[in-house]
């Protein structure tokens, strides 16, 4: 019975967004070209269930770079109508459209001179009638046994709010990029905004040796780094090689007098190198694909600036 009931929700609910796309047409389009042109914010309002999707319609907006924010019809009509100037575009949510706060607020909004964009289930309603654009998101019937808890029609109305958001990103030509900007603490945002520089190593925690010392003088430095590797250069400061643990064990096993020889008879030279421009992203991929743990930065010059360990990316929560 439970599950018969669940599935009978979902079905009333998938056919009330279903019923929305054959009432896309020209108003809808005027609806996303209204809000294109908004020199202001699109504010968004409504009371009880509508009013709670109308967050997320504001939410959605924001993050995907449309400047808005969720405006409570009692609050609007007792104060927080400051807020709103005629440069704005405001989207009131209403099933019936005959909500009485909703009704107060209506005049006041025309009176500062702002254009109204309707999400309502009653196209011949008071809110209709004060709206530049009605959007109809109607429904047969709620979800609901007694066809009175807001069910599908908030589900409409939420799935409506989504291609006006989704519309508006296109138009604007929204990219990835943009995206990652909007959402720095996101995966996508560290992905495309973090780079080396913001989690490289440096000064004593970026062990740097002259090719002449010995292993051991090697050894001391990384230890007092708590690093796995040291960046290795000439009497220039140029980056010719690195000398890593796993270039230690390597040479450990076929010479017990390691520690006295220099390290530019041992060390790996020529060895992969990164910017501090580079994404972390590409970092991570650099270091996955030559299966290594540390990589030295290098300025322009080929000089060690920083140390990048695959520790480091996995606190920074790319790994």
């Amino acid at each position: 019975m439970i599950k018969t009931r669940a599935k009978e929700v979902l079905r009333i609910e998938s056919e009330a967004v279903r019923s929305l796309i054959n009432r896309i047409d020209d108003t809808f389009e005027k609806a996303v070209d209204l809000m294109y042109a908004c020199k202001g914010r699109v504010v968004v309002t409504g009371m009880g269930k509508g009013g709670l999707i109308g967050q997320k319609i504001s939410a959605t907006l924001s993050s995907v770079g449309t400047p808005s924010l969720w405006m409570h019809s009692v609050e609007a009509i007792h104060g927080d109508l400051g807020r709103v100037s005629k440069e704005d575009i405001v989207i009131v949510i209403s099933k019936s459209g005959e909500t009485e706060e909703i009704r107060s607020l209506l005049p006041l909004l025309k009176k500062i001179g702002t254009k109204i964009i309707a999400l309502t289930g009653n196209t011949k309603s008071t809110l209709a009638k004060y709206s530049n654009v009605v959007l109809d998101t109607s429904v047969k019937k709620e979800a609901c046994s007694l066809n009175l808890a807001p069910t599908a029609s908030t589900t409409a109305m939420l799935a409506m709010g989504d291609a006006l958001a989704v519309c508006l990103l296109d138009k604007k030509g929204f990219k990835k990029e943009d995206f990652a900007f909007y959402h720095p603490g996101g995966m996508l945002g560290k992905q495309l905004l973090l780079t080396v520089e913001d989690i490289m190593r440096m000064k004593k925690s970026n062990p740097v040796v002259n090719q002449e010392k010995k292993i051991k003088d090697v050894l001391l430095a990384i230890t007092k780094a708590r690093a796995g590797s040291a960046s290795i250069v000439d009497k220039k400061g140029k980056l010719v090689g690195i000398f890593t643990d796993g270039d230690l064990r390597r040479h450990l096993e076929v010479d017990a007098n390691l520690s006295e020889k220099k390290v530019k008879d041992v060390m790996t030279k020529r060895p992969t190198t990164v910017t501090k421009e580079t994404l972390a992203a590409e970092a991570l991929r650099i270091l996955q694909e030559r299966k290594i743990d540390e990589v030295p930065v290098v300025d322009k010059k080929g000089k060690p600036i920083g140390l990048l360990d695959v520790q480091d990316l996995l606190k920074a929560g790319l790994v």
